[in-house]
C-alpha cells in the first residue's frame, strides 16, 4: 500500500539557478536552495522513491494531464528567461505506473485525465528547478523518480483540481510507491513591469501582494487550512496566483478537507523579480 510521505508548497524562481552561476546574483538565492535540499533530505529519510510536482510552468488548456515517461534527460533553457536559465541538464528515471493509477483514479471521479508515456514530451522548469536542488549531491541510488502534472489549467476550476488532488491520494494508496507530492509556484505572482525589472530582482512589485503573502503565510502557520481554501480563488485572482494557483489547489485535495495541522515555513516569504516565493512544508 502506497504512501504520502511528505507534502510541500515551493518556489521554483529561475534565480535559483542564477544564483549558482559567477556574477552579482551568486549566492542570492542560498536559502531557497537550502529549503529545497532540506525537502528532499526529509523526504528520502522518510522513505520516499517518487517526487510527483504540480508544475505551474506546464500549461494545458483541456484536461488534466499527467507527464509519466519511463525516463527524463536533456538539457533545458527557458524559452522565457533564457538569461537566468540556459544550457541545464537533468536526468531522471520516470515512474509510468503511478501516473496511469492516477489517470485512472481521476477518470473514475469523472475528471478527465491523460497520462503520457511521451520521450518528446519534456519536463517544464516548475519541475526541473525543485528537482535540481533536490537531488544535488545525492547519490544515484538514493535517487527519486519523477512524475510531473501540469498545474497551469488555463481554462479549469479550482474545485475541480481539489477533487483531482483528493483523486490523486486516493490513487497513491493503491500503489507501491511512498510519494513526495510538491506544489511548484508561487504565492502572489505579479511580476514588475520591464522597467523595474532589475530594481524588483528581489522583491516584491506591490505592498498589496506582499501584505497578502504575509497575512496567507500566517494562516498557514495556524492551520486555518477552512479559511484559506475558501478565499484561495480570491488570492489567486486579486494577486496574479502562478498558473491560477492550481497546484495549490491540487495540494489541498491531496491533504484532505479536515487537514488543520499548521505549516513549517522552511524558507520565509521572499520577493523575487516581483512575486512572492516561499518553502513550506505541510505535516502529516
Amino acid at each position: 500500500m502506497g504512501e504520502i510521505v511528505l507534502a510541500a508548497k515551493v518556489t521554483h524562481v529561475p534565480s535559483m539557478y542564477l544564483s549558482e552561476q559567477p556574477g552579482k546574483h551568486h549566492g542570492c538565492r542560498t536559502e531557497a536552495i537550502a529549503g529545497h535540499k532540506e525537502i528532499g533530505r526529509r523526504a528520502r529519510e522518510l522513505g520516499a522513491d517518487v517526487a510527483l510536482v504540480f508544475d505551474t510552468h506546464w500549461l494545458v488548456n483541456s484536461g488534466y494531464h499527467i507527464n509519466c515517461s519511463n525516463h527524463f534527460e536533456g538539457i533545458y533553457t527557458s524559452n522565457e528567461l533564457p538569461h537566468f536559465i540556459q544550457d541545464m541538464t537533468y536526468n531522471y528515471a520516470g515512474c509510468p505506473d503511478l501516473g496511469e493509477l492516477i489517470a485512472t483514479e481521476a477518470n473514475r471521479s469523472d475528471i478527465r485525465t491523460m497520462a503520457h508515456n511521451i520521450k518528446s514530451l519534456k519536463l517544464e522548469y516548475g519541475t526541473l528547478v525543485p528537482m535540481r536542488y533536490m537531488h544535488m549531491g545525492v547519490p544515484e541510488e538514493q535517487a527519486l523518480k519523477v512524475v510531473s502534472i501540469a498545474a497551469w489549467d488555463a481554462w479549469h476550476d479550482l474545485n475541480e483540481s481539489i477533487k483531482f488532488g483528493e483523486a490523486i491520494r486516493r490513487a497513491i494508496k493503491t500503489s507501491h510507491h511512498n510519494v513526495m507530492v510538491l506544489a511548484s509556484g508561487s504565492l502572489s505572482h505579479r511580476f514588475s513591469d520591464n522597467s523595474d525589472a532589475m530594481e524588483n530582482m528581489h522583491r516584491w512589485t506591490r505592498e498589496f501582494d506582499r501584505q497578502m503573502d504575509i497575512r496567507v503565510v500566517e494562516m498557514w502557520r495556524q492551520g486555518h487550512f477552512k479559511e484559506f481554501r475558501t478565499m484561495l480563488p480570491e488570492y489567486a485572482q486579486h494577486c496574479y496566483g502562478e498558473g491560477g494557483m492550481h497546484d495549490t489547489a491540487m495540494l489541498l485535495g491531496v491533504l484532505g478537507e479536515e487537514y488543520d495541522t499548521p505549516a513549517e515555513i522552511l524558507t520565509e516569504p521572499f520577493g523575487s523579480s516581483g512575486t512572492g516565493q516561499i518553502n513550506a512544508i505541510f505535516p502529516l
